[in-house]
């Protein structure tokens, strides 16, 4: 026995995800573009690179055809969004809302968005301190419109599938539209609005619906207090009488 001991494994680990890099060039463009540093660069023996911003830093190199992902545990995702749609702004004078690269949409009170770039990797915002309980499938209290909204919502913030909520949308509105109240119909046509921007789907047949309601002073208060965040809300809705 010579008396020493066996190595043991220590809880210190560091995990770091290492997404595809499709064209280095692009991936640099666009995560520089946003205020990313790059702190590493290697061409050979393959391409790897290292890109930091704020506290974390995200990693790329040479993977399956498939695109990576990588979540980013954050205290509060509303101001790593703000900052990355200003950057966005900036660089390329509007935000990147649809293909790739592009940001999801923030709504107030969320606890995640997703970043998307040119190599169609997912960079997940998420908030440290989301509900364990969140209803993936939809809230099962809710019935007609506001069960498809809340499942649009689902479908928007947590599987980033736009064009599923647009259909989900649409259909609901049809088979519900009619019994709904005219604040819910109007926050319905404004996600079939906002959805079709994102996808490139024409907006007039809902904007037209949106502006033939009649809308009261709390339904506007009720609609701008859900949606304020949406670029162009004031002037979806129909004039005030």
């Amino acid at each position: 026995m010579s008396g020493l001991s066996e190595p043991t494994v220590r809880p210190n680990e560091t995990t770091v995800p290492i997404m595809r890099c499709a064209s280095v060039e692009e991936t640099l463009d666009f995560y520089e573009a946003l205020g990313f540093e790059t702190v590493y660069r290697q061409s050979r023996p393959y391409t790897y690179l290292v890109l930091r911003w704020s506290g974390f830093e995200l990693h790329f190199g040479p993977g399956p055809e498939d695109p990576g992902s990588c979540l980013v545990m954050v205290d509060a995702v509303a101001p790593y969004h703000a900052a990355l749609v200003a950057a966005m702004r900036r660089a390329y004078g509007k935000v990147l809302s649809s293909g790739r690269p592009r940001i999801t949409r923030y709504r107030p009170g969320a606890s995640r968005f997703t970043l998307f770039d040119p190599s169609g990797n997912s960079v997940y915002f998420v908030q440290r301190d989301e509900p364990l309980e969140v209803e993936y499938g939809g809230s099962k209290e809710l019935t007609g419109l506001a069960k498809a909204l809340d499942n649009a919502r689902i479908l928007r913030e947590f599987k980033n599938d736009d064009l599923q909520a647009f259909r989900a949308l649409k259909s609901a509105l049809r088979r519900h539209g009619a019994d709904a109240a005219p604040a819910e119909r109007a926050i319905a046509l404004c996600h079939l609005v906002d959805l079709a921007t994102a996808l490139g789907e024409p907006t007039d047949p809902w904007l037209t619906d949106l502006r033939g309601l009649e809308l009261t002073t709390d339904d506007r208060r009720r609609i701008e207090s859900e949606l304020g965040y949406l670029t162009g809300l004031q002037g979806w809705l129909p004039p005030k009488r």
